[in-house]
């Protein structure tokens, strides 16, 4: 009796879809961008920013145009100075491309960066943005007894003895505060971070990495 041989099926792997939406002033520039993405792999052109993952713009006279969202930016210009790179850091920059690199393999690559969470910038824009931070948080944060993640040193204090498992009373002791106080700063957190209550609160501050 001859025995018969099958190939095993290899389950089919699907990779995660992209969407990526076009941002340029000039309708040529758009329409060569959208066809240097639309043949990637993995990649779902959208024609509105808002249900978008990626947004990819050009850089333009007023970067303040680049439509704002919850999409991460690949900006594509050369040498932005510094409060173009401030407007593009407002609205979600991830990686900046020159103009020069900006070749359909280049693009795709910093969109997969981008959609990945992965920063990537020039060394000298990179020290430009690095110096304009360092400016935000002694001209503008400290003096407001605020921090580089929008918290004060305070809000800090109370989330991570919250995070150990402390109650209201305990935190008081500890930092020498009122109950009212620590039930205050709690209440201010939930409320600006628009969160449900305390376990919320301090999950929300794990997951974005503020304690």
């Amino acid at each position: 009796m001859s025995t018969i041989m099958t190939t095993p099926v290899r389950p089919v792997v699907r990779t995660e879809e992209i969407r990526v939406a076009v941002h340029a002033a000039d309708p040529l520039v758009r329409a060569g961008l959208r066809s240097a993405l639309g043949d990637g792999p993995g990649i779902s052109l959208r024609e509105d920013p808002a249900q978008a993952d990626v947004l990819v713009a050009v850089a333009g006279n007023d970067p303040r145009r680049i439509p704002a969202g919850s999409a991460r930016l690949v900006l594509v210009a050369d040498e932005p100075n510094q409060a173009e790179l401030w407007a593009a850091v407002e609205r979600g920059l991830a990686v900046v491309v020159a103009r020069s690199e900006a070749t359909p393999g280049r693009l795709l690559r910093a969109v997969a960066d981008a959609h990945a969470g992965r920063g990537d910038l020039p060394a000298d824009q990179l020290g430009s943005l690095l110096r304009g931070i360092s400016r935000l948080h002694k001209e503008v944060l400290e003096p407001r007894e605020l921090t580089l993640s929008g918290l004060s040193p305070r809000e800090t204090e109370v989330l991570r003895l919250l995070a150990e498992g402390f109650d209201t009373a305990e935190i008081a002791r500890r930092v020498a505060y009122s109950d009212r106080t620590v039930k205050n700063i709690l209440h201010g957190l939930l409320s600006r971070f628009n969160l449900r209550n305390r376990t919320h609160v301090v999950a929300y501050a794990l997951r974005e990495g503020l304690i």
